[in-house]
Formats: structure tokens, C-alpha cells, sequence
């Protein structure tokens, strides 16, 4: 008896340590030291702002016929999405000006957070699809756990990854010791049957571990059998009994303009881009939007989008995303340490994945996965988290661009030192 009271205290202190213990360490160094402080990536900064504000704008084209019809409120769906965008972007501000490596000390209180509530959304009711997404809190208002999962992963892996960066040629600490935290959330989400939330922490996962060479020789091997395990999965869920079997069938094996086969919303979602032809029908006036493209504020504004504005606009906001993606991966490549690398490379992967998925589903590429569009789609979480993601990029930003400007300002010494040996020797020479 006194072993098993020993060993519960020992695994109660090791848990406090690492949850209450980490967090007030984090206290001393939250903010960024004072030769980190530089300043924000403003092309960057410029873009995400003129990226969300594009975003909003659609989202309330899009969205305010579902909203009428069912509250009867034009501004329900927007003016929670408006008011949640301030939030974030506050976040957002507050996290650009702390310490990002302060962050990895809350990745396991983060991680804890997350497994509770994605298990709190196990006994929450089912959602219209008989899926468990949602944890449900008073006053009406609901969460969704699997987003933030995907920033808590983040944090584990770019923590585990820089940890054990001298040994990431070792099977165990280069792939299969960071996989471990992801085997769990994919588990819970499984049981939610939450695919698309699946795939796309599988995406981000890989993205971060490919990025560092890890596991270095093993990786040759680990890709194509990754390959084999997604194939699995899909021939699962493609043989299986529920929505997403369905939505697998009406979309693979047909072309672009096979709609016979094909799922109301795909078919709809293509009758609207289609519509939109090369200059789009004008914002606001699309037809698809009134109750013929279900999920228009959401899974398919893709299609609205392409309807309005036309294939111009879809290549303007495709291109937007390709500058975004470029100008954060240079962000992370310029952090002055591995771990704000792998921490933004992961951030930005995140973004990436899921503007393919989306815009994927949409053109009936691939299976409707329920993939939102960031900052454009409706859901408070998922723009909330995003926001906080890119204030964290911000945050590596300055760290990067504090060093750029002390290597630049060396260099410049350096050269002045230089040119004044030449001129001392030139006049001795005299």
C-alpha cells in the first residue's frame, strides 16, 4: 500500500512539475531579450491583414443568406466572426512581442489541456453528421479541441525535434519518440471520426519532421511506408459504412465535369465556379450561396468565392496565400535558432495543407474532407488559434530580424575597419 501512495506521489509531483512548475519558469524569460527586439516582418504583417480583411469581406457574402435563414438575422454568422477576429488579432499583438522559446515550457500543459478536452468532446452530443467535434459551453457558445490540437501538436514535435536534434539519426529520437504525442490526439479523433482533422495533423507532422531530415537514413524508408499507411486508411474508410465512405465514392474516379456521381454539395460547388466564369458575377451576387451550396460560410466558400469573383479572383487569392507561404517560410528559415525554425515551419505548413485541401475539395479533386479555408471560413476557433499561430510568427520574425540587422551592422564595422587600414596605408605610403 505504502508503494502504491509512493508511486502516485511521485507521478503527481512529476505532473505538477511539468504543467504548474513549467509555467512559472516560463514567467522569467517571457519576454524577448533585448537584442531580439526587432522589428515585425511588415510585408508579412501588411498581407495577413489584407488577407483577413479579403476573408471577412467573402465570408459575409457568403454567409449572410444561411444566416437569415436560419435566425433571421443577416449579421449572426459575421458579427461573431468580426468580433472573434479582434480578439485574435489582439492575441495576435501579445504574442509577437513575447518570447517564443518561452512557449515550448507550455507544450505539455497545452498537450494535457488538449487530450482533456478532446475527450470532454467524446460525451458531448453528436453533432448533425453523428460526429463528436464540439465541446459545448454556457451561453451557447462551443469549442472546437481538434484546433487546438494542431497548435499543441506544434509545439511537441519543434520541442522534441530541436531536444534531440544531435540524434535525430536514431530511429527512436529522429520519428518514432515524436510520433508518440500524435498517436494519442489521432486516436481521440478517430473516435470522434474526425478525418479531416486526422489527415491534416498527419500532414503537419510530416511536414515538420521532413523539414529537419529527421529521422536522417530512416527517412527513405519511412516515406514510402507513410505512403502505404495512408493508403490504408483510405481503403478503410472508403470500405466503411459511414458519411465519409460516401463522400469518397462521389468524388474519386470522376472528372471535373462528371457531376452525375457526384455529392450535392460537390456538384453545387462546381456549378458555382463554373457560373463564375474568367471575371465572376459580381460580390454578393451569387445564386449558389441561397440554399443550393450547403456549408456555403464554411467547407465550400471556395466555390462562392470563384462564383463572385471569377477565375481572376481565385488566381488572385491562390496567389495572395503563395506570397503568404513564401514570406513565412523565409520567416522561419531566418530564426536564429532550430526551434523557432521547426515551430514556424510547422505554423506555416499548417496554412499550406489546408488551402490545398480546401480549395481540393471544392474543384472535386479530392473527397469532401471539411477542411475550412483560413481566415476565410466561418469558425471562431479555428481564426482565433490562427491569429495566435501568426503572432508567433511574428515573434520568430523579430528574433530573426534583431539578427539580421547585428550581422548587417558587423559587416558594415568590419568593412569601415577596412577601408580605414587602407587609407592609413596609403597615406603612410605617401
Amino acid at each position: 500500500m505504502s508503494t502504491a501512495v509512493s508511486i502516485v506521489r511521485t507521478l503527481l509531483g512529476l505532473l505538477f512539475d511539468h504543467t504548474i512548475g513549467n509555467i512559472l519558469r516560463m514567467i522569467p524569460i517571457i519576454r524577448l531579450p533585448k537584442l531580439e527586439r526587432g522589428p515585425v516582418s511588415r510585408g508579412f504583417l501588411a498581407l495577413l491583414l489584407g488577407i483577413l480583411f479579403f476573408g471577412l469581406t467573402m465570408l459575409f457574402s457568403a454567409s449572410y443568406s444561411s444566416a437569415y435563414a436560419t435566425s433571421g438575422k443577416l449579421y449572426s454568422i459575421i458579427k461573431p466572426q468580426v468580433m472573434i477576429a479582434i480578439v485574435g488579432l489582439f492575441f495576435m499583438w501579445v504574442l509577437s512581442n513575447i518570447n517564443y522559446r518561452a512557449l515550448r515550457l507550455m507544450s505539455e500543459s497545452l498537450y494535457i489541456i488538449t487530450v482533456v478536452l478532446l475527450i470532454l468532446t467524446l460525451l458531448s452530443p453528436q453533432d448533425t453528421n453523428g460526429t463528436y467535434r464540439w465541446v459545448y459551453l454556457p451561453g451557447g457558445a462551443s469549442f472546437q479541441p481538434s484546433e487546438l490540437a494542431k497548435f499543441s501538436l506544434m509545439l511537441w514535435t519543434a520541442d522534441m525535434l530541436d531536444r534531440d536534434y544531435d540524434k535525430k539519426n536514431r530511429l527512436w529520437y529522429g520519428a518514432i519518440k515524436p510520433a508518440l504525442p500524435l498517436l494519442l490526439i489521432l486516436y481521440l479523433l478517430h473516435k470522434e471520426s474526425h478525418n479531416s482533422g486526422m489527415i491534416l495533423l498527419c500532414l503537419i507532422f510530416a511536414t515538420m519532421l521532413v523539414c529537419t531530415l529527421s529521422p536522417g537514413r530512416w527517412l527513405l524508408l519511412l516515406i514510402p511506408a507513410g505512403v502505404v499507411v495512408g493508403a490504408y486508411f483510405l481503403k478503410g474508410l472508403a470500405s466503411g459504412e459511414g458519411y465519409a465512405a460516401g463522400r469518397m465514392d462521389a468524388a474519386w474516379g470522376l472528372a471535373p465535369l462528371d457531376t452525375a456521381g457526384m455529392l450535392w454539395q460537390t456538384r453545387q460547388s462546381i456549378y458555382a465556379i463554373s457560373t463564375g466564369g474568367m471575371f465572376g458575377v459580381g460580390i454578393g451576387a451569387s445564386v449558389q450561396k441561397h440554399q443550393w451550396l450547403p456549408y456555403a460560410e464554411n467547407d465550400f466558400i471556395f466555390g462562392v468565392i470563384g462564383e463572385e469573383l471569377g477565375f481572376f479572383g481565385c488566381v488572385i487569392l491562390i496567389g495572395a496565400f503563395a506570397v503568404l507561404l513564401i514570406m513565412g517560410i523565409m520567416i522561419a528559415l531566418r530564426a536564429p535558432d532550430l526551434y523557432g525554425m521547426v515551430l514556424g515551419i510547422g505554423i506555416i505548413s499548417q496554412i499550406a495543407w489546408q488551402v490545398f485541401l480546401h480549395i481540393a475539395v471544392g474543384t472535386a479533386l479530392i473527397p469532401n474532407t471539411g477542411i475550412s479555408l483560413p481566415f476565410f471560413s466561418s469558425g471562431g476557433t479555428s481564426l482565433l488559434l490562427l491569429l495566435s499561430e501568426m503572432g508567433v510568427l511574428l515573434s520568430i520574425s523579430r528574433a530573426g530580424n534583431a539578427r539580421e540587422q547585428r550581422l548587417a551592422e558587423q559587416h558594415r564595422a568590419e568593412t569601415e575597419r577596412m577601408l580605414q587600414r587602407t587609407r592609413y596605408r596609403s597615406r603612410a605610403a605617401r
